[in-house]
């Protein structure tokens, strides 16, 4: 830890690493790891729950006062009625843990009176720590990181997470995907929202978007998108998104792009927008993504820079 970095800060970052020496320990013998399941593919296993009672058992000794939301026990731990609110996901990327994927994370954010103040993401297996502060900049072990410098969206590389959950709308899913795939260099779903948010804020992804995500999943990674000079909102480019399941994060310009081409698929888009979708959805046809695939056979460009001059930049603040 270090003497430099706030007082609240250091001690997530020591949670972060109790919790991560717990995970890399249960990593080398992942069979053995009890395993429950929430809904349909939503998982939660021992190590979760050991992992947030490590969590919360740091930040309540240094701050018994403050409270708790974290994504196992909901906010029985800590004081219901603090300013300071702990929002901890113990392990984001559990499916990818208990199959010994290493792509997984500890989320740690302080929010005081409901905006984010302090957030580390902690990669265990790679001892990667993700920290930042607000107006102090976002940091990958210790040096300083910036969202990618990419302009043209066919030059990036974009991270998504997939429908996993009962109820979840795939056809709407795969028309985004279709929206974005032959527009971009890359589409990646590597299975934790706040690493690859985290991905964002370092410029090793360009963008990021996923629906469906609780706060304890974007609350860290907000942060350190926003402190690396990147965007973060809704797929309407709203910024008051972190409790409404909806999450679009990307350098700048790219943002802009993005939000010219999901937007539509927002559930706070226009009405007008909402039926277009529908419609093209009820009839099999990908819409916008066909019309773009015919004028590139023709060799006419589409207008991906433009869009980004016809958004209103949100506030970066959470």
């Amino acid at each position: 830890m270090s003497s430099n970095l706030h007082p609240m800060l250091n001690v997530a970052i020591k949670a972060a690493r109790a919790a991560g020496a717990l995970i890399n320990r249960a990593a080398l013998d992942v069979e053995a790891v009890r395993i429950s399941q929430k809904q349909i593919n939503d998982f939660v296993t021992e190590v979760d729950h050991a992992a947030e009672q490590a969590i919360i058992e740091t930040l309540l000794t240094a701050y018994p006062g403050h409270g708790i939301l974290a994504e196992e026990s909901g906010s029985e731990h800590g004081s219901k009625h603090s300013d300071y609110v702990w929002i901890i996901d113990p392990l984001d990327g559990t499916t990818n843990f208990i199959h010994g994927f290493p792509v997984y994370c500890v989320s740690i954010a302080l929010a005081f009176k409901g905006k984010v103040e302090h957030a580390v993401v902690y990669d265990p297996s790679r001892n990667d720590l993700f920290t930042a502060t607000r107006g102090r900049g976002a940091f990958l072990n210790d040096r300083r990181i910036r969202v990618s410098k990419r302009t043209q969206l066919k030059d990036c590389l974009i991270s998504t997470g997939f429908p996993f959950r009962p109820g979840d709308n795939f056809k709407q899913y795969m028309a985004m995907m279709a929206e974005l795939m032959p527009r971009t260099a890359g589409l990646r779903r590597p299975g934790a929202a706040a690493l690859d948010l985290a991905y964002v804020a370092a410029g090793y992804c360009d963008g990021f978007f996923e629906s469906g995500l609780s706060i304890w999943d974007v609350a860290a990674g907000s942060l350190l998108v926003t402190e690396a000079g990147g965007l973060m909102g809704n797929f309407t480019g709203e910024a008051d998104y972190l409790e409404q399941r909806e999450c679009l994060a990307g350098a700048p310009r790219i943002y802009g792009q993005l939000v010219g081409l999901l937007g539509k698929y927002s559930k706070f888009a226009a009405a007008g927008d909402k039926a277009a979708v529908r419609q093209a959805l009820a009839n099999g046809a990908d819409g916008p993504a066909d019309e773009q695939a015919a004028a590139d056979e023709a060799g006419t460009t589409h207008p991906d820079s433009a869009a980004e001059d016809t958004q209103t930049r949100p506030s970066t603040a959470p």
